[in-house]
């Protein structure tokens, strides 16, 4: 088992930023790959970024691209979601998910193993 904890969701006025965090522990960090996705109310569940496993590959919606940054940093098992100039539309519960068993995942939900319980991201108008 893989324990994934999200946190640094919150309320955050349209236009604001906020930063999410995500620490996955039970295996060497670097033996995971990982990506947030995000479900909003009445919506599908949708990719938002992933990384691999160094972090020398990264990728993100188009509708969050430009928006958002992935980071990570091994040293302290933890993937970094800046989410900068917000919009009413990113408000969702944002999940992230960890795949050990390759490089880079990038959108391929069914590739992620694990998952934490999410957090919610409120944006106001």
């Amino acid at each position: 088992q893989v324990p994934v904890v999200e946190s640094g969701g919150g309320l955050v006025q349209a236009g604001g930023s906020l930063r999410l965090s995500c620490t996955a522990s039970g295996r060497t960090f670097t033996s995971l790959a990982m990506g947030w996705f995000r479900l909003a109310p009445g919506m599908e569940p949708e990719f938002v970024s992933a990384i691999s496993r160094t972090g020398d590959s990264s990728g993100y919606a188009d509708s969050v691209k430009g928006r958002f940054i992935i980071s990570r940093d091994n040293s302290a098992n933890t993937v970094v979601l800046e989410m900068n100039s917000l919009k009413p539309e990113d408000t969702a519960v944002y999940y992230c998910a960890a795949d050990p068993n390759r490089y880079y995942s990038h959108s391929y939900a069914t590739y992620y193993d694990y998952w934490g319980q999410g957090t919610q991201v409120t944006v106001s108008s």
